[in-house]
């Protein structure tokens, strides 16, 4: 299974396609659409937000309701093209659009001048448009085709804030029905109602200073069964997917597993998961330190995984750069930005990280049609009761 996606920040449209979701799934826009809305909630978002309102076409691979077998087309339009018609068009230029809203001094944190210098583009609005988060728009709406995929087998997804800023949360073990409820009715994803005033008390400050802040988001996936990836190479350990599904996420610099960067602290006793056996419930871990894995592969407990989110690159209180034509200083030029896009981000990474699990249960269960796929999975289940 694979996709791929297309579009600009201010292009007309945003566009994906994927190939290999098997046939007789049930499907509708609203699917997609849940996830999308998520996506642009959240205390400290930008006025972008009220502009965007996204809403999904399925525009190939869906017949009354169900998916064939074919490549899924989804498409995004962009509600504010008008505006942009003469900028971002695709006609040749034109006395009257040439050089328009050109970009010229490239904003630190972004990919300006390493996208200009390396497609050797002098209007680094070429690569601004590309970069730009707006792309996620597309990964979520794949990845909740994906998590409604994985939800016909019981595995559910759930993500929640543990850090904005300076405030960390204190982390809950909540059932996953009860955290997705929770956490979908705070403006900042967090289970902590002291915790969420103090964030929002530090999004208001920030905003004020024409500052940004960035934060932590944890994504855990239940009911994955054991042995989804594989030790024998390196490219088909899961977590090590995952990994990088994360991190290709826009403003995400570093992720880790279960107890993660602690492990490097404590002793090998505290670090690891201690196997046991009981009749009824077959082989598991009393604790779940790593997260889910051992070996590059799902161990039947819990995935946890967390990813730290930079503060958005985008200042109002802009920062220095370089004109790329003068090469003399200027004061980097500002876009539409965000004060704090964490709880937002996290909702891409839940969808980026159910997108992987998917992917890897497909290549682990694989078939053409979902009653193949469900045949194989129970099959599988049996001969892991009999171990």
């Amino acid at each position: 299974m694979r996709y791929l996606t297309a579009g600009e920040t201010h292009g007309p449209q945003l566009t994906a396609i994927i190939e290999g979701m098997p046939s007789n799934l049930e499907l509708s826009a609203e699917v997609v659409n849940e996830q999308l809305a998520r996506r642009q909630k959240g205390y400290g978002r930008g006025l972008r937000m009220q502009i965007e309102k996204d809403t999904v076409q399925l525009l190939g691979g869906v017949r009354h309701g169900q998916t064939t077998g074919a490549p899924i087309a989804l498409v995004v339009e962009n509600n504010d093209w008008k505006h942009w018609t003469r900028v971002m068009g695709a006609e040749p230029p034109t006395e009257e659009n040439e050089g328009r809203r050109r970009l010229n001094r490239p904003r630190p944190g972004h990919a300006d001048l390493n996208g200009g210098i390396k497609y050797n583009q002098r209007d680094l609005r070429n690569i601004l448009e590309r970069s730009s988060a707006r792309e996620t728009t597309m990964r979520v709406a794949v990845g909740a085709i994906a998590k409604h995929f994985l939800a016909q087998f019981g595995i559910k997804c759930a993500v929640q804030v543990v850090r904005i800023g300076e405030v960390e949360v204190e982390r809950k073990d909540l059932p996953i029905d009860d955290l997705i409820r929770i956490t979908e009715e705070s403006p900042v994803r967090v289970v902590d109602k002291e915790a969420e005033q103090q964030i929002i008390a530090a999004i208001d400050a920030a905003k004020k200073d024409g500052d940004t802040l960035g934060g932590i988001v944890e994504v855990i996936v239940e009911g994955v069964p054991i042995g989804l990836g594989s030790h024998v190479q390196w490219d088909r350990k899961l977590d090590g997917r995952i990994a990088q599904a994360v991190l290709s996420i826009q403003a995400f610099k570093g992720v880790e597993f279960g107890i993660g960067f602690e492990a490097g602290k404590r002793r090998g006793s505290k670090v690891h998961d201690e196997i046991h056996y009981d009749e009824n419930r077959g082989f598991y871990r009393s604790t779940n330190r790593a997260g889910g894995f051992e070996g590059g592969m799902t161990s039947g407990a819990p995935i946890v995984v967390r990813g730290v989110m930079k503060p958005i690159s985008t200042l109002y209180k802009a920062l220095q750069s370089v004109d790329i034509d003068t090469k003399e200083a200027f004061t980097a030029q500002v876009e539409r930005s965000d004060t704090c896009a964490v709880p937002a981000a996290g909702v891409i990474m839940e969808n980026v990280v159910a997108w992987e699990v998917a992917q890897a249960f497909l290549e682990k269960f694989g078939g053409d049609s979902m009653e193949e796929i469900r045949a194989n999975y129970n099959q599988y289940l049996a001969q892991v009761g009999a171990y």
